[in-house]
């Protein structure tokens, strides 16, 4: 088992089967050194999207499921890299960049805040090499209702 699957194993996470794309685009694209993984939205081990988790950030849920929701996309994300990678997660050397849309109200002023759920996932499993750029935009709807998408490029060996 490498670095990271024990990292995993560390933290209880199981990473679920991926999520097939519900339209024109491909989960997950190399290019060069970069691994660059479609968004993902918040499944649960399931595949399936949680109550807890659909709606909009200010409106039908609030933080603490916000920050679930981008640790699960985040989950989900390493699940893509995985399959892409062939099953090897050591071949990342750093998470170059996460993107976060985040279903929010006009009001809601905590998007960062609520995207830190998917980037302190990202830290807490791949250290160092999981600090990364960051981007995060409140949108007014997101696909099945969910309540965060997140996106991600990777480096790769």
């Amino acid at each position: 088992m490498n670095a990271v699957d024990t990292k995993l194993a560390e933290l209880g996470i199981t990473l679920p089967t991926p999520a097939a794309p519900i339209a024109n685009y491909v989960p997950s694209v190399i290019t060069g050194n970069l691994l660059v993984i479609s968004g993902q939205l918040c499944f649960g081990l399931d595949g399936k999207l949680s109550d807890a988790h659909k709606g909009k950030l200010g409106v039908e849920i609030f933080n603490e499921a916000g920050l679930e929701a981008a640790r699960l996309c985040a989950i989900n994300v390493l699940a893509q890299a995985k399959a892409a990678l062939n099953g090897d997660l050591s071949r990342i050397t750093r998470c170059v960049r996460l993107g976060g849309f985040i279903n929010a109200a006009p009001h809601f002023a905590a998007l960062p805040a609520i995207m830190n759920g998917a980037s302190d996932l990202m830290v807490d499993v791949l250290g160092d090499k999981g600090r990364h750029a960051r981007s995060t935009i409140g949108v007014a709807q997101l696909p099945a209702d969910a309540a965060v998408e997140v996106e991600a490029m990777f480096e790769i060996a």
